[in-house]
């Protein structure tokens, strides 16, 4: 987590060291896989439209929209998981956010 906090997000040492707690590293990091993930999306978009120009056997080659081009892990797994948190899930979030709140605050 370090690595990816001071070196491919840019905070700085102290910051990720002392200034950020639990539930904080937790949305940064869920906020920077989102904005690359839709940064990889718009990459397909952009060739498949640009194949779509350059090549005219597309549907001969089965490619129909730009997925067919490459499926990115995340989309299996969100088809396979729905990628949605349970009750039970969020209830142990918070009880963590509590606890290391109050490591925090002491």
């Amino acid at each position: 987590m370090y690595q990816l906090f001071v070196g491919e997000i840019g905070y700085n040492r102290h910051e990720y060291l002392y200034e950020l707690d639990y539930c904080d590293i937790l949305l940064i990091s869920r906020g920077y896989f989102r904005r690359t993930r839709e940064m990889w999306s718009a990459t397909r978009w952009q060739t498949f439209y640009l194949m779509s120009v350059s090549m005219a056997d597309l549907k001969k080659a089965g490619i129909y929209r730009p997925s067919d081009l490459i499926k990115f892990p995340w989309e299996k797994d969100e088809i396979d998981s729905g990628n949605m948190p349970t009750k039970a899930d969020i209830e142990e979030m918070r009880r963590i956010m509590r606890e290391e709140n109050a490591k925090s605050n002491q």
